[in-house]
């Protein structure tokens, strides 16, 4: 079976990462640049936008105790890099800049502004809106490629067995084809997989649950809980804001427009917030877009946000987030409890294979960020550990959650299973970084990525003891 050689797999993760995000929003100025390219490096501003990166250099995980071999692996993974859902904030902005233009409102950058709009929305028109991009497609084939690497002796015994691999989404459109897409990265990788790849299905229930019948307390929780109101108004109705949008909107409007906007007299186009955030929402997209940019060198709209700015509106969106889907309250966890239903799939998947009554070489689940931030909130993953107090907002200087690096696009959680005679090991990876399972889980000894199967059973509390 032909394999990608693990020095072409280590250089290309060298080549397409560059520098790791960091887990807290830095600090930088206008001259900041992005180690890759030399463009502005905000990247900590685009929230769950952020195009993904794997976590860690293949070369630095460790190894498995002596004698125990791969038998299983298992993920859950976000939909990769992808269009808007729709094109309501460019057509905002574009009933704004029109008028502006023609009463000559419009400031010398703000006169690329329209143009720079009107090709995006062309371009994810014809990706089709919420569609994944071709940066979403790049993403989840890498993430297959890099699991084919990083477990050949399992993919080996899959074959011999006639093991059979699942594949499940949520059943949304860019869901589905990130599920076609890394399984096809996979299967291209090893060809002899693919007659035991069995037929794409759909679990609304498992990967779609925010929607479904388990989330129907979420849901009205969601639509009336007026604590959750009255803080996220409170975030956003800081001076802060309206400084930011006020920033940002004069880049590209004249000061006098700008007012106008602000006292409402567009009344279908909202206010200075309304619209600045619509700047924002394009911003943090266009990253996805790449690909399908003027000669796939990106489409430029950090120029229309002066980067504390877009940290500004990049915090908001984290909080929201935060609190909607996150940690949320710390009295609270009605946000994430319906995610149980996920995380027992995974233990039930490992304890098939520990049971012999499994049949499966992998499980492979493809959903979104609505499912994604609930689960890490549930599992205790780095950034997800610290709820807000009630009386105490959450913030970046004393929460570490960031959207960037808990729930970026195609983020992913990953389990694999490792077997020597009764013994089960897993090892989690999260955004394929080696990941320590939550506080009170005892690894197999002090500084292992690998942690006894029974002994996760119990601090999970799936056992009596």
């Amino acid at each position: 079976m032909r394999r990608i050689a693990p020095a072409v797999l280590v250089a290309s993760w060298t080549l397409l990462v560059g520098s790791l995000p960091a887990h807290a929003a830095p600090t930088v100025d206008e001259h900041t640049r992005h180690p890759r390219d030399n463009t502005p490096d905000h990247s900590y501003s685009y929230s769950t936008k952020t195009s993904y990166e794997p976590g860690q250099n293949p070369r630095t995980y460790q190894r498995a105790p002596r004698g125990f071999v791969p038998v299983f692996t298992e993920n859950v993974s976000r939909h990769g890099s992808r269009a808007a859902g729709d094109s309501d904030d460019g057509d905002l902005l574009l009933t704004l800049w029109d008028r502006a233009r023609e009463e000559g409102q419009l400031t010398r950058l703000g006169e690329d502004f329209g143009p720079d709009v009107r090709a995006l929305l062309a371009a994810m028109a014809k990706v089709g809106y919420g569609n994944l991009s071709g940066r979403g497609k790049q993403e989840l084939h890498g993430t297959a490629v890099r699991m084919a690497q990083r477990l050949p002796q399992l993919l080996d015994t899959i074959v011999k067995n006639g093991e059979s691999i699942d594949i499940v989404s949520s059943g949304q459109g860019r869901a589905v084809d990130s599920g076609t897409v890394f399984t096809d990265a996979l299967t291209q990788a090893d060809p002899a997989l693919k007659p035991l790849v069995g037929p794409a299905r759909t679990d609304k229930d498992l990967l779609y649950f925010h929607k479904s019948a388990g989330g129907a307390a979420y849901r009205k929780w969601l639509a009336d809980d007026q604590r959750l109101a009255s803080t996220l108004k409170g975030l956003t109705d800081r001076p802060a804001t309206r400084a930011a949008a006020r920033h940002v909107l004069e880049k590209i409007f004249k000061p006098a427009f700008v007012q106008r906007i602000a006292d409402g007299e567009f009344s279908s186009a909202g206010d200075d917030v309304t619209a600045a955030k619509a700047v924002y929402n394009l911003y943090g997209i266009a990253p996805a877009m790449r690909a399908e940019s003027p000669n796939g060198r990106g489409w430029h709209l950090d120029r229309y946000l002066a980067p504390r700015d877009a940290e500004w509106f990049g915090y908001l969106n984290d909080a929201e987030e935060f609190y909607e889907k996150g940690p949320s309250f710390a009295d609270s966890n009605i946000t994430y409890k319906m995610a149980d239903v996920l995380l027992d799939d995974f233990f039930k998947q490992v304890e098939a294979k520990r049971d012999g009554t499994g049949k499966l070489g992998a499980e492979l689940r493809f959903t979104h960020a609505e499912e994604i931030i609930p689960l890490a909130a549930l599992m205790g993953l780095p950034g997800s550990t610290v709820p807000a107090a009630p009386q105490e907002p959450y913030t970046y200087a004393d929460n570490p959650w960031r959207g960037a690096s808990v729930a970026p696009m195609a983020t992913n959680i990953q389990w694999d299973v490792f077997r020597k005679g009764d013994t089960y090991l897993v090892r989690m990876l999260y955004n394929e970084k080696e990941t320590a399972f939550k506080a009170g889980c005892r690894p197999i000894a002090k500084g292992s990525r690998f942690y006894d199967v029974q002994e996760l059973e119990r601090c999970f509390g799936r056992t009596a003891t």
